[in-house]
């Protein structure tokens, strides 16, 4: 078990070596001149070359990846007196006096529009994306295995082919047509009864209170972005519930004279689950590296906004983090889902 767990954390840090190099190679063929961009407009040909130098643009660009390696490992060239975060860059490798190989805080440069650290602003957007991706993962969850039950109960009838059809429907609807069509009729058309935001994040600021915490503003894009999971759900657990209901454990729990509330949560529920769950785990792992178009359209301050944003204004630093964490958040889930599943089966530690 402790190779199987080893072999899949080198495994992970293979890929999201992979992902860093593709990040860097592909943004530093983009155009446009990151220094001007971190000065602004108004910038003299010294301050150009001062900011170039701080950058570490000055360097080839393979000394540039490595700099770039050792900024957002968590292992790497580090500099006792000041650390590796300074005015534009923070290259630990730039700095000569008193360097030494140890743990650090990955760093994943300075925004170029703002100056503030891209840890600190996809640490502040990571909470909203965290807080969305959980309460639609839980919305479809518990829909979605209600109505897979039903629908599984009331086999080939009406209500299991209506709920197999909305299923479907969920399934074909594209995340961004959901969120302009929801947003629209709810926070638009709607709003006066139901009370509901056009666009909204889970933090407000007021006037007389200050920031405020309004979680009406999580319902919609909440709903949005678990109908596609659900929809998924909903079929899995419908499948997965019929095959319990046909199963011999079923069969013998009737004969025993437990009625069909009793056989469905004593045993067809628990035996039923393993496909959703499997099916939870992918989905969180994608709801959790941003919803892009819902958190954009809803106007919510997440992982996915922030990146639009960021692509919108060549914030390049702020993008490639963006990518990044989102790699990193894929990676951790799926090396826990597969640790999980080689606890649970031991032949998956086998024919790793």
């Amino acid at each position: 078990m402790i190779r199987f767990i080893t072999y899949r954390i080198l495994t992970g840090i293979g890929v999201l070596w992979g992902v860093a190099t593709t990040v860097f190679f592909l943004f530093n063929v983009l155009p446009g001149d990151a220094a001007q961009m971190t000065l602004g407009q108004r910038s003299d040909i010294s301050s150009l070359e001062a900011v170039k130098k701080e950058l570490g643009l000055d360097k080839p660009l393979v000394s540039q990846y490595f700099l770039y390696i050792n900024d957002i490992s968590p292992i790497g060239i580090h500099n006792v007196d000041t650390g590796n975060q300074r005015k534009y860059g923070g290259f630990a490798s730039q700095i000569s006096s008193e360097n030494e190989l140890r743990l650090k805080q990955p760093y994943l440069r300075r925004s170029f529009q703002n100056k503030n650290t891209v840890n600190a602003i996809i640490s502040k957007a990571l909470i909203g994306t965290s807080v969305l991706a959980l309460v639609s993962m839980a919305f479809a969850t518990i829909i979605g295995v209600l109505l897979g039950g039903i629908a599984s109960y009331r086999k080939k009838t009406i209500t299991d082919q209506l709920i197999s059809y909305i299923s479907i429907i969920g399934i074909s609807i594209p995340s961004y047509f959901a969120s302009i069509i929801i947003a629209y009729i709810f926070g638009y058309l709607l709003h006066d009864i139901t009370g509901l935001n056009l666009t909204g994040s889970l933090y407000e600021y007021d006037f007389d209170k200050g920031q405020i915490l309004n979680l009406s503003n999580l319902i919609l894009p909440a709903i949005t972005l678990g109908i596609r999971p659900l929809a998924i759900i909903v079929q899995l657990s419908r499948n997965s519930f019929i095959e319990g209901w046909e199963s011999e454990y079923a069969l013998t729990a009737k004969a025993k004279g437990l009625n069909d509330k009793q056989i469905f949560f004593r045993h067809i529920l628990k035996n039923g689950l393993s496909p959703v769950l499997t099916a939870v785990s992918g989905w969180l792992a994608s709801l959790l590296a941003g919803a892009v178009f819902v958190e954009y359209i809803f106007g919510w301050h997440g992982l996915g906004k922030i990146t639009v944003d960021a692509l919108l204004t060549f914030d390049l630093p702020v993008v490639m983090g963006s990518v990044l964490v989102v790699g990193s958040i894929f990676i951790v889930i799926n090396i826990l889902v597969d640790i999980i599943y080689g606890m649970l089966d031991p032949r998956v530690v086998i024919g790793k």
